[in-house]
């Protein structure tokens, strides 16, 4: 898995010279909405751009995880499905829906069913290496539906531009994003991780949870402001000191959003649970999100590494699949 992290700037600087490369035959098409499959490891890049796209786009952007699409699919929708492997069932299922209702598809995988069907239908694609875990290829699956959307001219130019000053803003600030992971993980360590965020960055607490989940073996949850001032708020009344808070903060945090919490800073604090505060860097929206998605990946790594956990091993999720391969 380090290896994998410490891989993550060059594989996006990879997933940009694909997606530069990439020859789509555009529809002429006026598209009413986007709609984004995946899940899981190849869900996550979806939840992001669908975020950026929802700052950007001119119509809405929604993802889905699940076996079934929402009603309003249609000839007017366009669909990417991303699947690293190219099998995941929940995505296929959900993507033989949207055929039938006729809509625009594309899509991104390193092969499988999702390469052959959309070899067959002569559906755009974009192709990326195989062979890891599908939560490690963020880079590529992130990128690639950003050009998707750039080539289909649902996104702006821009959004591209913005991406190339992601990844150097990364290169500059790799040893410090190490060096605040670790410490990070040293006030995690031992604890309940409760990760908060803004709604406009949600996609990266996403993403610290499962990354959590997996890589380090540990249970945790997330919520978003203002949201949770209107219910978790309370719950902190019992108190408990195994938990321990992160915060994702911005400069551009709204400013009544950044008092909440404040607020809630204390309310923590003063109930014995520790509060890790950590602010982003960058311009744009794909600028602070991969910063902190890059610097909470190592995180979960020196948890991993702190408990002497394999962050590699899925055993479970393996079985589970096992066990729905016997169903028909």
């Amino acid at each position: 898995m380090r290896k994998h992290i410490e891989g993550f700037i060059a594989q996006l600087e990879d997933a940009f010279s694909i997606g530069e490369k990439a020859q789509f035959s555009i529809s002429k098409k006026k598209f009413n909405n986007v709609l984004i499959l995946g899940v899981g490891g190849s869900g996550i890049g979806g939840t992001v751009v669908a975020k950026n796209a929802l700052l950007k786009a001119g119509l809405p952007v929604m993802t889905c995880n699940d076996y079934n699409i929402p009603k309003y699919v249609d000839e007017k929708t366009l669909v990417i499905a991303c699947s690293y492997s190219g099998n995941t069932e929940e995505t296929l299922t959900a993507l033989k829906k949207c055929q039938e209702k006729g809509s625009e598809i594309a899509a991104v995988t390193s092969g499988g069913e999702l390469k052959r069907i959309c070899v067959l239908n002569n559906y755009n694609h974009i192709l990326i290496p195989g062979g890891n875990p599908p939560r490690t290829c963020l880079g590529y699956s992130l990128t690639e539906q950003l050009f998707i959307l750039v080539k289909y001219d649902i996104l702006p130019q821009s959004a591209i531009e913005e991406l190339k000053l992601a990844i150097e803003l990364l290169k500059i600030n790799n040893f410090d994003i190490k060096k605040e992971a670790q410490l990070v993980a040293q006030n995690l360590f031992g604890k309940i991780p409760v990760i908060y965020s803004t709604d406009k960055f949600e996609p990266v607490s996403i993403r610290f949870r499962q990354q959590l989940n997996e890589n380090s073996k540990e249970l945790c949850w997330h919520q978003k402001f203002p949201e949770l001032n209107h219910n978790e708020i309370v719950g902190w009344a019992s108190g408990n000191s195994d938990l321990a808070v992160v915060i994702f903060r911005n400069d551009d945090d709204y400013y009544r959003t950044q008092e909440r919490m404040e607020f809630m800073k204390n309310v923590i604090l003063n109930k014995g649970s520790s509060v890790t505060e950590i602010h982003s860097k960058g311009t744009s929206f794909i600028e602070k999100a991969l910063y902190l998605i890059h610097l909470t990946d190592w995180t979960s790594l020196y948890i991993a590494e702190k408990k002497e956990v394999d962050p590699v091993e899925i055993k479970v999720i393996d079985a589970l699949k096992n066990h729905l391969s016997t169903l028909k």
